[in-house]
């Protein structure tokens, strides 16, 4: 399914479902620490009814069934949901997965005891989504916004790499990223008070190959680029990687966290 949105990309069409084969195989990249820190406060564990906006190919839910919780994922993009139903099966898990924008998700009101949403909150319309979220929360009820983005002004691979994609698509706006908290629009004052902020850098392991997968499955690549530009750009990123000095490599991260606990 197409997306288009002004403000991201220049407006260039981009489709999840295009890339879900290399989203599940290259894109669970986080650390135990990124979804510990979030059990650790008490959140998404046993005795909860978990929503996860925007799943993908079902990561959240995945990395933390470990920790309990009931899962229910969603996703715009059909093909997303049916890798992330593959891996949930592969690995006899019981997840709940469904095909839905987070503007269209439809659970009676107080269904859930936390929503999470991670690497995707900036897309959605938050006049239509944040008073939705309320009424999907119990009371106290919790929204988690993680994100994780390499930081290519203190890495050279990661620099290298986007400088590749915006030679063939240079109106990809996923580019430049700079450490910032977790953005939170004006309207979720409204509905939800912010309890905690968390901020940390981190060092995420990649080989050659498994760095090409996760590029290949970004939004700029394999999302929107024609398959003569995505064959371009891989013989030059292939090219560019064979020139590190190691197979072994450690690509700089910086991950954000917002805890929004409803009104």
């Amino acid at each position: 399914m197409d997306i288009f949105n002004r403000e991201i990309d220049g407006g260039k069409a981009f489709d999840w479902g295009r890339t879900s084969s290399d989203y599940a195989k290259f894109r669970d990249i986080y650390p135990p620490v990124f979804f510990g820190k979030i059990a650790e406060r008490g959140l998404c564990v046993s005795g909860q009814k978990v929503l996860d906006l925007g799943t993908g190919t079902g990561v959240v839910p995945r990395n933390m069934y470990k920790y309990g919780a009931e899962w229910v994922g969603s996703d715009i993009s059909e093909n997303q949901i049916a890798q992330a139903k593959l891996l949930a099966d592969r690995d006899g898990m019981n997840i709940e997965y469904v095909v839905s924008s987070a503007e269209d998700i439809d659970f009676p009101d107080g269904s859930f005891d936390v929503i999470t949403a991670c690497q995707c909150f900036f897309y959605f319309n938050y006049d239509v989504v944040i008073p939705k979220l309320a009424r999907l929360l119990k009371d106290g009820g919790r929204l988690v916004i993680l994100f994780m983005a390499w930081v290519p002004a203190d890495d050279a691979v990661a620099q290298a790499s986007e400088d590749l994609v915006l030679k063939y698509n240079p109106d990809w706006s996923g580019a430049g990223y700079e450490r910032a908290p977790v953005y939170v629009p004006d309207i979720a004052e409204k509905y939800f008070s912010i309890e905690a902020r968390d901020e940390y850098d981190i060092r995420v392991p990649f080989t050659r190959e498994s760095w090409h997968g996760r590029m290949k499955a970004c939004r700029g690549v394999g999302a929107s680029m024609s398959e003569q530009e995505i064959a371009l750009w891989e013989a030059d990123h292939i090219k560019m990687l064979s020139s590190t000095p190691s197979d072994n490599l450690e690509i700089l991260h910086h991950a954000a966290t917002a805890i929004l606990r409803k009104k």
